[in-house]
């Protein structure tokens, strides 16, 4: 079909403005926050407290922690891209019957948490909070677990490449976000457009502890393909481990999940080198 050259210079205009909207809405489509009101009073059953930080002027982090009288160590827990730590919190009692505490957080704009949204702020703003929690509560870097869920495994492996703690574990991590936003919009210039590009691909290879990643081999949304180049850039520290038939919001469904994320809390995995148990990879 021969189309003239106005028809094509419509076209091109068109194009150029879906590229422009796209700028400027994707971070509806990317984050999907649950917003709570400041005098929200959270309630649970479990020993908790509510934690506020202020990285910087006009910003404010909400999180909660759940602790033990004799915690063997913190898991820091960064969630996914829709909620708030209302609803992520009920996956706390997956490491605090291991004995662990439990620090979550809400990202700007997420819960009780405000500022503005960049990568590079949400990224400042995990290692504000891993610093808090290691000054205020004196936790040591080598009983500190990071663990990132879905969005969160980029800001995950990010704060591990950046520090020295005692694992960090990644629940269906993505190789890059332009690589995943890719998928679903393989017409369209992403790496011009994103303004998060979350390079866990990058990040990945800056980790300098054990790296446990778990996904579910039947993931729709973040497929299992993209952990399984994850591991294949850094083999000699880091374990996948499939569960097979997940998808990517039920794994905690799964019993083989639990049973896995018990073997590697509980250091039941052989440590993929003697050097970890030397421990030359840290500080």
């Amino acid at each position: 079909m021969n189309l003239s050259t106005e028809t094509w210079i419509y076209i091109g205009i068109g194009y150029v403005a879906l590229c422009i909207i796209a700028y400027f809405i994707q971070e509806r489509f990317i984050f999907k926050p649950e917003k709570l009101h400041p005098d929200f009073e959270y309630k649970y059953d479990d020993p908790f407290e509510e934690l506020h930080f202020e990285p910087e002027e006009g910003v404010k982090i909400n999180g909660l922690r759940f602790y033990h009288e004799k915690p063997v160590g913190l898991v820091m827990y960064f969630h996914g891209n829709t909620r708030s730590i209302k609803g992520w919190s009920k996956y706390a009692v997956d490491f605090t019957r291991h004995g662990y505490d439990v620090v979550m957080i809400d990202y700007r704009g997420f819960g009780k948490s405000i500022g503005k949204r960049t990568e590079e702020a949400l990224n400042k703003d995990a290692q504000y909070v891993y610093n808090r929690m290691r000054a205020k509560y004196g936790y040591k870097q080598e009983d500190i677990v990071v663990y990132g869920r879905s969005l969160g495994s980029g800001f995950a492996c990010k704060l591990a490449s950046n520090n020295r703690p005692k694992m960090l574990i990644l629940d269906a991590p993505y190789y890059s976000f332009s690589h995943l936003t890719n998928r679903f919009l393989p017409f369209m210039p992403i790496s011009i457009l994103l303004r998060f590009s979350i390079r866990t691909d990058i990040w990945i290879r800056y980790v300098r502890c054990p790296i446990y990643i778990i996904h579910g081999t039947k993931d729709w949304l973040i497929p299992y393909s993209s952990s399984v180049r994850l591991q294949n850039l850094v083999p000699l520290t880091a374990r996948l481990i499939p569960i097979y038939g997940g998808g990517h919001n039920n794994l905690p469904s799964f019993p083989e999940y639990h049973h896995k994320l018990e073997e590697i809390l509980k250091g039941h995995f052989d440590l993929l080198f003697d050097k970890y148990e030397k421990g030359d990879f840290r500080e």
